[in-house]
């Protein structure tokens, strides 16, 4: 199977290296925008040659998507418009609903698989890929139903490969979830990190007094604004109610603080201590994975 892998970052070069690992693929070629990614990904053996986008969509038996979600809502027509009509389209971006939108009636949507594996470092660029970045992670595929058994057994196959657990929902549904556990928890470390650095002023003190709870709480400030920005506008309706929850909650901590009402902040963060029990039973894999509908036969 020849393979493409269009945007050489972190999750595109990781993906590589684990189709590279379990020896699902003939060939790995690239496509990038960014020439020095390009250059860089061949010298670390993510993919074996760059092509020209023409060349990796006719010729290519599995499409690998992994680039911004602004340009792939964009690029995902053209894409299935060019590619051969057994090839198999899978999409790794962080949104769903628009990406879905874009092509519910083109003809080639049964060779689409919309995904979204969900992992990531703070870092970026192909110098970021590294095989066992998805290890026992989640996958999300969306709208099942509309691709064929072929391009799903495929997809399967892949993210099989990479040691991932794949869970099936409705795009909407996946773009209200991720508001909450993904997003908005990046706008949080963002908007910390810009507090801290708005307040203290001498970068000193912060190195100086800011201990390991800090770095990890403001660690997804690190993160590309060129790949977060367009996602948190495309999920901006779901985005917005998640901030505004956030906001309520904050508002309600400051008055209870400004009261001095500690009886009721302890009540607060031990309810906020629940996430425990839900995060260990996730890694305990006690949660059921949605049931998988039935996708098309075209």
């Amino acid at each position: 199977m020849k393979t493409a892998v269009i945007g050489l970052g972190l999750i595109g070069g990781s993906i590589a290296l684990g189709l590279r690992r379990a020896g699902l693929s003939s060939q790995i070629v690239g496509v990038d925008v960014n020439l020095a990614n390009g250059a860089k990904a061949v010298e670390l053996g993510l993919v074996d040659k760059i092509v020209t986008e023409d060349v990796a969509l006719s010729t290519s038996d599995l499409i690998i998507l992994s680039i911004p979600v602004n340009a792939l809502n964009a690029l995902l027509p053209s894409v299935l418009d060019a590619v051969k009509k057994d090839a198999v389209v899978i999409d790794a971006g962080s949104t769903k609903a628009a990406i879905c939108k874009s092509v519910t009636h083109h003809s080639k949507r049964s060779q689409f698989v919309a995904a979204h594996p969900i992992a990531g470092t703070e870092n970026s660029g192909p110098e970021a890929a590294f095989d066992g970045l998805f290890k026992g992670k989640t996958n999300i595929i969306c709208e099942a139903g509309k691709t064929s058994v072929v391009a799903l057994a495929t997809a399967m196959k892949v993210f099989d490969s990479l040691e991932m657990k794949t869970v099936f929902m409705e795009a909407e549904e996946h773009d209200r979830h991720v508001a909450y556990v993904s997003h908005l928890s990046h706008v949080s470390s963002f908007l910390l990190g810009q507090t801290v650095l708005d307040i203290e002023k001498d970068e000193k003190n912060i190195f100086d007094l800011a201990g390991s709870g800090f770095a990890s709480t403001v660690r997804l400030a690190k993160s590309s604004p060129d790949m977060w920005t367009p996602i948190f506008e495309q999920n901006v309706e779901y985005l917005s109610q998640a901030l505004l929850e956030y906001i309520m909650h904050l508002q309600r901590f400051h008055y209870h603080l400004m009261k001095r009402d500690t009886k009721e902040l302890h009540r607060i963060m031990s309810k906020a201590n629940e996430i425990r029990r839900v995060l260990d039973q996730q890694h305990d894999g006690q949660p059921v994975s949605p049931k998988k509908p039935e996708p098309t036969l075209n």
